[in-house]
C-alpha cells in the first residue's frame, strides 16, 4: 500500500468513518496501539502511519532500532510520545524486534511512553501469545496495548490487492498470557460493510465525540478532501 492518509482508507473502503474515529480517538489520547494481519502487503505499517497522523500536535514519535542504549536514553528523557517498533518479528530487517529487545522496549514504555507495533497472528489471542509466550512479556507490560488492528488482503496479486479492517479489538488486560478483550468493530465479508459491535469503554471519548469525529470524517472524504493538510483541518477544526 502507498503512504495513505486516514481518509484515504475511508474512501477507498479499507475502514468505516466509525472505525476511522475510534482510531482518532485512540491516537488523540496516545494510547498503545498494534496492528495485526497474517500475508505480507496487508497494509499493517499504512494503516500504523495514518493512524499516527491524527495524533495532537507536539507529539514526539520515535521510530525504534532495537538499539538499547537508544531506549535507555529515551527512559531517562521521557516525554510521553509514541516509541514505534516496525514490527514484532524474528525477521532479519532493522526496526523488526525479537526476543530481549522487546522486553527492553516495554521497560521504556513504563518509564513514560505509548507504543505502536505490527505482527504477523491470524488471531487476537494468538497475537498477545506471541508476545506474552513467544518474547516473555509479563501480562502487565503486554496489558499496556490496549487496542488491535486486524486487517485482511484480498486479490490475486499486488496488482489487485484490496484490504478491509476485518476486527478492532479494545484490550482491558491480559491474564496468563490470554488478553480480555471487547470486539468493537467488524467487517462482513458477505456484504462488504462494517458494523460497530461496542462502544469503546477505555476512551475518554464518549459517544457524542465519536460520532461528530465520524461523521466530520465522512463529510470530508464526501467532499473528496483526503489530503494530508485535509488530515490537519480534519483535527484541528
Amino acid at each position: 500500500m502507498s503512504d495513505l492518509t486516514i481518509l484515504d482508507l475511508v474512501a477507498n473502503g479499507t475502514m468505516d468513518g466509525d472505525i476511522a474515529a475510534t482510531l482518532w480517538s485512540v491516537a488523540d489520547e496516545r494510547r498503545s496501539f498494534m496492528t495485526v494481519a497474517v500475508p505480507r502487503f496487508a497494509g499493517k505499517s499504512t494503516v500504523s502511519a495514518a493512524i499516527l497522523r491524527l495524533v495532537r500536535p507536539g507529539t514526539p514519535i520515535h521510530i525504534l532500532t532495537g538499539d538499547e542504549s537508544q531506549m535507555e536514553e529515551l527512559a531517562r528523557h521521557p516525554d510521553g510520545g509514541y516509541l514505534v517498533v516496525g514490527e514484532f518479528s524474528r525477521a532479519p530487517v532493522d526496526t523488526y524486534l525479537w526476543g530481549a529487545p522487546v522486553r527492553k522496549v516495554f521497560e521504556t514504555v513504563a518509564a513514560g511512553f505509548s507504543l505502536v507495533t505490527a505482527l504477523h497472528a491470524p488471531t487476537v489471542e494468538e497475537a498477545y501469545d506471541k508476545i506474552c509466550s513467544g518474547n516473555k512479556v509479563s501480562d502487565e507490560d503486554a496489558s499496556t496495548i490496549n487496542y488491535m488492528v486486524y486487517i485482511e488482503r484480498h486479490g490475486e496479486s499486488a496488482d489487485d490487492f484490496w484490504r478491509r479492517l476485518s476486527r478492532v479489538w479494545e484490550v482491558e488486560r491480559v491474564v496468563d498470557g490470554t488478553p480480555r478483550a471487547r470486539l468493537l468493530h467488524r467487517w462482513d465479508g458477505d456484504t462488504d460493510t462494517f458494523e460497530t459491535v461496542e462502544r469503546p469503554q477505555l476512551l475518554d471519548a464518549d459517544h457524542a465525540v465519536l460520532q461528530d469525529r465520524a461523521d466530520r470524517i465522512r463529510s470530508f472524504v464526501a467532499q473528496g478532501r483526503t489530503s494530508d493538510a485535509d488530515v490537519q483541518a480534519l483535527r484541528d477544526g
